[in-house]
């Protein structure tokens, strides 16, 4: 056992000239937060086995006062400045759109600006932070705390949305996790409470086993001639690019396993909230800018909305979009667990408790 003093803890650091980076963990896990870029999730680390999870992009972690925003629009300012790790996207998904005569940037502007942070709780037991900011193109008031507890391999995430207008302002939410080697592998399973996919209606990727807008019960894509079952990722060798849409929801879960090396990480979230997840696979598939066929990345990701084709697209297709009257707000849990395990995982509850393939519940 680590010593007492040391179990739950921050420190901040410098990425770069001018990202900040606090870090929070406790004797099992260590997460680093992006103060200065979106609040994003930069690195996800499993202790026991050293390894953080998340993806990191090729081109790497950009000084923010150097080079993020100096794209010549939205989309491509984002994805120069998407270094991996995890990211809130709102209250926008996808394209850029104009909303009520503003222009909602291609994945919202909530994963591009500095939050601010406040550490509410540092002890032997515990460490929670609490990170704030306000939209400057949207009047929305986003709140997010994280927590760690000690002798838990789990991270908790409570984030709450308020629309400071006085007027109805419509909003996509969604939290975009990226994973990558040497976690992710062909020796992963993906185990999740959805019955359905939906493949993206305008992704057809020379590499995609899905056909736009198809229906598919998960997790094969139903061709008999050509099935593909999709809770088995593929390895490096073999090219997938695919955007989908999980759905119909028992609950909101889901776990990745490396069968290989015995261990997994799944995320638990409530379905009133995010009903969808989307299902983004980019594995050296996609060739010219940004990933020029040499990314290797899996996210999938709770989400309130779809298609993820920007707002004012999913209000005038599918009308999934969410609505906050004047003043209201909206608040949902997202909680991320580590597990051992080398068969996969039958359902996370939504307060960690995990059930694993072959357990007696």
């Amino acid at each position: 056992m680590s010593d007492p003093e040391n179990i739950c803890k921050t420190t901040m650091s410098i990425y770069g000239q001018s990202v900040r980076g606090l870090r929070i963990e406790n004797d099992l896990l260590a997460a680093t937060i992006l103060i200065d870029k979106g609040a994003d999730i930069y690195e996800l680390i499993y202790k026991p086995r050293n390894m953080d999870v998340l993806w990191k992009s090729p081109w790497g972690l950009k000084d923010i006062e150097r080079n993020v925003g100096g794209g010549p629009d939205s989309q491509t300012a984002w994805l120069e400045a998407y270094a991996g790790g995890w990211q809130v996207l709102f209250p926008n998904g996808g394209d850029a759109c104009v909303y009520k005569g503003a222009e909602l940037g291609f994945h919202g502007e909530a994963s591009m600006i500095s939050w601010n942070y406040q550490v509410i709780e540092q002890n032997p037991d515990c460490v929670e932070v609490r990170l704030y900011t306000r939209l400057l193109r949207s009047p929305f008031r986003m709140e997010r705390r994280i927590r760690l507890e000690a002798g838990q391999p789990a991270l908790l995430l409570r984030e709450r949305i308020t629309n400071e207008a006085g007027e109805p302002i419509d909003y996509m939410w969604s939290h975009h996790p990226a994973f990558g080697a040497p976690f992710l592998s062909e020796a992963c399973r993906i185990d999740v409470g959805a019955r359905r996919l939906q493949a993206d209606a305008g992704y057809a990727g020379e590499f995609s086993p899905l056909k736009p807008g198809e229906q598919y019960d998960w997790p094969l894509t139903g061709d008999r001639s050509s099935e593909v079952d999709l809770s088995h990722v593929p390895g490096q060798d073999a090219p997938r690019g695919l955007l989908g849409y999980l759905q119909e929801f028992d609950a909101g879960w889901y776990a990745i396993t490396n069968t290989q090396m015995g261990f997994g990480v799944g995320l638990a979230w409530p379905t009133h909230i995010f009903p969808y997840a989307w299902l983004w696979q980019e594995m050296y598939a996609s060739g010219g800018f940004p990933f020029y066929k040499n990314s290797y990345v899996m996210a999938i990701e709770p989400a309130s909305t779809i298609p993820g084709h920007g707002l004012v697209h999913a209000m005038e297709t599918q009308g999934t979009h969410r609505t906050l009257q004047p003043r209201e707000a909206a608040e949902a849990e997202i909680r991320v667990v580590f597990y051992e395990s080398t068969s996969g995982v039958e359902k996370i509850e939504l307060d960690g408790t995990i059930h694993l393939r072959g357990e007696e519940n």
